[in-house]
């Protein structure tokens, strides 16, 4: 069959074979549920139902009219915040870990450990970290005299339970971050590093001046997963909380679960999950330009 076609032919239909299996699971587990979800945001459906009574932009009014809905979006601003942190922290021990510091591959092993514990795991192993009365973390407050701090609710009061969670989240990922930071930084030739200590450069306009700005690229894919991360966390306070205090820790995925699966309202859930998919392109389309118009200044 090939001894008939052109070099050019032939070369189209193997790609397009190669291509077929992997388009073709592509739109059955992603684009076609994605559509289904699309059609089922402007239904009223139980989940179980033959009926999907349509309802239009109902559901979408739900969502922004209604504070319980859209108002738990606040809650994930901790996450956001312990995720700058987060980078922030990650770069620091990159940098030192990338030096010729004795002992420096034990020390990444250690600090990139915790990413590939069980999440479930990691969630119950705070639960114990966190416990009012004898929690490690009041436990050791006690011990050096911050009797005060040391009988903290940190998962039952309002003001610190996310922030809580979030240092949790924090210690988890820190590691994994730290590792791409570190492969930057082996990527930048060191032909700069030694030009720049030739011009009497010192450690800190090192960093600034070279250090950051070639490692550009790679801290604004940290910023997207970070971003993305904190706008879907559901583990953690599902595990360790069910959302309480009094709601206080409950996050825009947990809500969209409850809705769809304790109260059978797909419908809205599938409205609630389409907004959370522009809510995030949104936010991430935003910190591109920031920081694309920041570098363009430059």
């Amino acid at each position: 069959m090939f001894g008939t076609l052109s070099y050019k032919k032939q070369k189209r239909l193997i790609i397009f074979s190669f291509l077929l299996i992997p388009v073709a699971l592509l739109l059955l587990f992603t684009y076609y549920p994605a559509a289904k979800l699309v059609y089922f945001s402007f239904t009223n459906w139980d989940g179980y139902s033959p009926e999907k009574p349509w309802v239009g932009l109902d559901n979408y009014r739900e969502v922004f009219s209604n504070p319980d809905i859209f108002g738990v979006f606040a809650h994930n601003f901790a996450y956001f915040v312990m995720g700058l942190i987060q980078n922030v922290i990650a770069i620091y021990f990159a940098v030192i870990l990338n030096s010729r510091l004795r002992g420096r591959n034990m020390f990444r092993l250690l600090l990139f450990l915790p990413y590939i514990m069980n999440g479930v795991a990691v969630a119950f192993m705070f639960g114990y970290v966190f416990d009012t009365t004898q929690g490690s973390l009041n436990l050791f407050l006690n011990s050096i005299g911050l009797t005060g701090l040391g009988e903290t609710s940190w998962l039952g009061t309002e003001g610190l339970v996310n922030y809580s969670l979030a240092s949790t989240g924090l210690w988890r990922f820190m590691g994994y971050n730290m590792v791409i930071y570190i492969a930057s930084l082996q990527a930048i030739p060191s032909d700069i590093y030694e030009a720049a200590k030739i011009d009497g450069a010192n450690a800190w306009q090192t960093f600034w001046r070279m250090t950051l700005p070639n490692m550009k690229p790679v801290i604004q894919l940290n910023l997207f997963l970070t971003v993305t991360g904190a706008l879907e966390v559901f583990d953690l306070p599902f595990v360790l909380t069910k959302g309480g205090p009094a709601g206080a820790s409950q996050t825009y995925v947990q809500r969209v679960v409850e809705t769809a699966f304790a109260y059978n309202n797909y419908g809205l859930a599938s409205a609630m999950s389409i907004i959370l998919l522009f809510f995030v392109v949104a936010v991430v389309a935003l910190q591109q330009f920031v920081l694309s118009r920041g570098g363009g200044s430059k």
